[in-house]
């Protein structure tokens, strides 16, 4: 692995809240992701199960975790299931975790080889009245494919018919959505990294410069601090492409005069940040831009504010559309006829701001929880108000992650760079 080794505390701790959570003579599993295929012989870069991670930190593949709080001996209580390294493996692949390695990793003290699940597993799921397994239930999932959950659920149930089973995916999202302070040192160290990664963007970018080409700089400097890469595809969207919500084409010469939003973060140890920031592409904004550009952070300043413990995802987002109108309108996007007539499946302002404001942050960049749940100390959203004119090929989208604390919000992207004055004085030395 290429971070520094995470705290096993944070993995033992979490393996606690889940045995709270689960009932009486149960037993839970967990499966790493599945190497993906490309086609002939190649294959994806392995990237871990985020649920399997959080319980365990073995970044590998073909682990199991299994979790049985009342298994009737002491040591199957946690199981933790690893690929074997042959000698094989070890000169194509290189070395697999030792049980003992994996041990120190997860604060797990039963370890197994992985074939030898079957036999283990039996014996534990027949004490059991009670099966746990996983399933992808976030709302923004689009699952095409049949995932290693999927095949060992139909498994499952057809050999233990007759066994109670519960989902987990309603737990994880309950669990997963504070954070301890060991994800938050975890999350700020991302944001660290994507900090640097933006300055570095603000003497680079010119006239001429392609999309791909600040992509690439994104990702040497992600690399260069330990970074697996990105936590997500970089969005690097110049002039009208900036319009497009979730461009990934970067294939566009950034031109004299337009402006390039860039939607980036980098990964670490797991944990995501995500940034968003529009700079002029010559180093200048036009008045226009400028006014469209301070009209976005006034309301990004304005939604981090409502980030207090007892609101909710639901209501800041309703009250920042609100704030929206009243920029569209000064900018002569909307009229005030507009708003008076605007259905209310469909206000006004979509017509300019068509996303949401903010959305969980964690090992995933679209983390896990409930946008109705109430905020609580812990949680770590974006906050991210855009406006997007496609007439004049101007898009505009402003975000920073922030922790929820008891105090107030936590702005952990606070030194990045954001005043328009303050980019183009950075741009131009």
């Amino acid at each position: 692995m290429r971070y520094d080794p995470i705290d096993p505390v944070l993995f033992i701790e979490n393996r606690k809240k889940l045995k709270a959570r689960l009932k009486p003579s149960s037993i839970a599993v967990f499966l790493s992701n599945d190497v993906m295929p490309t086609s002939a012989d190649g294959r994806m870069t392995f990237v871990q199960h985020s649920d399997i991670f959080y319980f365990c930190g073995i970044d590998q593949e073909e682990t199991i975790l299994v979790v049985c709080p009342d298994a009737q001996e002491e040591k199957h209580r946690e199981i933790l299931f690893i690929r074997e390294t042959s000698e094989k493996i070890a000169i194509w692949e290189g070395q697999k975790l030792s049980r003992d390695q994996a041990t120190v990793i997860s604060g797990i003290q039963t370890v197994y080889w992985t074939r030898e699940y079957e036999p283990v597993s039996r014996s534990l799921v027949i004490e059991s009245e009670t099966i746990y397994l996983n399933t992808n239930e976030h709302l923004r999932a689009e699952v095409v494919v049949e995932t290693r959950e999927m095949r060992y659920l139909k498994e499952c149930m057809a050999r233990y018919p007759l066994h109670h089973y519960e989902r987990l995916a309603p737990v994880m999202h309950a669990l997963r959505a504070v954070k301890s302070q060991i994800e938050l040192n975890l999350i700020q160290k991302a944001c660290h990294i994507t900090e640097k990664a933006f300055r570095r963007l603000l003497s680079f970018i010119r006239s001429g410069v392609w999309e791909f080409e600040i992509e690439a700089e994104i990702i040497h400097e992600f690399l260069m601090n330990r970074s697996r890469g990105p936590a997500y595809p970089s969005i690097i969207a110049s002039g009208a492409n900036a319009c497009v919500l979730h461009y990934e084409n970067n294939n566009r010469q950034c031109l004299d005069g337009e402006l390039v939003l860039m939607d980036f973060g980098a990964e670490y140890a797991g944990y995501a940040s995500d940034l968003s920031r529009t700079v002029p592409v010559n180093g200048r904004f036009s008045p226009r831009q400028k006014a469209v550009y301070n009209a976005v952070l006034r309301v990004k300043r304005a939604a981090i504010a409502m980030l207090l413990p007892g609101n909710t995802l639901a209501d800041c987002h309703k009250a920042v559309g609100s704030l929206m109108e009243k920029e569209l309108v000064d900018l002569g996007l909307l009229t005030v006829a507009d708003i008076q007539n605007q259905s209310v499946d469909m206000p006004a302002y979509k017509q300019f701001f068509m996303h949401g404001t903010s959305h969980h942050l964690g090992l995933n960049v679209h983390d896990y929880g409930n946008r109705y749940r109430f905020f609580e100390p812990g949680m770590v959203f974006t906050v991210e108000p855009g406006i997007y004119i496609r007439e004049e090929g101007i898009g505009v989208r402003i975000e920073n992650d922030i922790v929820i604390t008891a105090d107030g919000p936590v702005d952990i992207m606070k030194g990045i760079p954001i005043e328009a004055d303050e980019i183009e004085m950075l741009m131009a030395s």
